[in-house]
């Protein structure tokens, strides 16, 4: 680690992507903080041309600065989307200083945005680790999991309401089978007595009743007609007793006479 002067504004510390520039003063927007400087690469040279690190910073298509040197402090400043320096660029000095572009505090870690290009050859396949690139993430990873969990109640109250429905259907079927059961059960109880009833029901409707086991006929009502000739019958019966009623005492007397003569 290059030993930097307890005059300049900043240090070198750890940071979450590995080591970053940390400022040790406020930092007033503006403020030029440090100089990007190393080797210059010409593109017209192929020995130049094939040098590759991640400290390159291209001035034009010609000419590009090696930052990869120990003494460029600057290599340390890390990229942010949302930064709080730039880089200013000049070509003709081949020249690059870093400047605020607000007002830093101390504690706080300088960067700057490296460019589409870089991002793009360099972060995006492993994931920008910047502030506010981590801020996105953790809020993507926050509503993620808020969705989750919705998702898991949703699922869990379906899951309750079906159990609930099914029970409930189950009591329902079992509630009428019983009730069937039951109704069954009643009828039977109820088939021996409703036959009696149907069958004295019959035999009234016949004109019988049942006294004991000796079935008779029942008395109906008589109409005139019918006491008409009942009267009758028993007019005649009376001619009849009374013919027999004197045959009768003719043949008592004939007896006695009999006798009387029997005796003499």
């Amino acid at each position: 680690m290059p030993v930097i002067s307890p005059k300049k504004p900043y240090r070198v510390g750890r940071s979450r992507t590995g080591l970053g520039l940390f400022a040790t003063q406020r930092i007033k927007k503006g403020t030029k903080i440090i100089r990007y400087f190393g080797p210059l690469l010409d593109s017209k040279k192929k020995k130049d041309d094939a040098i590759e690190n991640k400290y390159l910073f291209e001035l034009n298509n010609r000419w590009t600065i090696d930052g990869s040197v120990r003494k460029n402090v600057a290599r340390y400043i890390n990229h942010a989307c949302k930064p709080n320096a730039e880089s200013d660029v000049r070509p003709r000095k081949r020249k690059v200083f870093i400047r605020a572009i607000k007002n830093i505090e101390p504690g706080d870690e300088i960067n700057y945005d490296y460019g589409t290009d870089y991002f793009k050859a360099y972060l995006k396949p492993i994931g920008c680790k910047c502030a506010a690139c981590e801020k996105k993430r953790k809020k993507k990873r926050a509503e993620a999991r808020a969705e989750r969990l919705r998702l898991k109640a949703k699922a869990e109250r379906k899951a309750k309401k079906e159990a609930e429905k099914e029970a409930a259907k189950r009591a329902k079927a079992k509630s009428r089978a019983k009730a069937k059961k039951a109704k069954e059960k009643a009828k039977v109880e109820l088939k021996p007595e409703r036959k009696r009833k149907v069958v004295s029901k019959r035999r009234v409707a016949n004109g019988l009743q049942l006294n004991g086991s000796t079935p008779s006929r029942r008395s109906r009502p008589k109409t005139a007609a019918t006491l008409a000739v009942v009267e009758q019958p028993i007019a005649a019966t009376g001619e009849a007793s009374a013919i027999l009623q004197a045959s009768n005492l003719t043949m008592s007397a004939a007896t006695g006479t009999e006798t009387q003569q029997a005796s003499a």
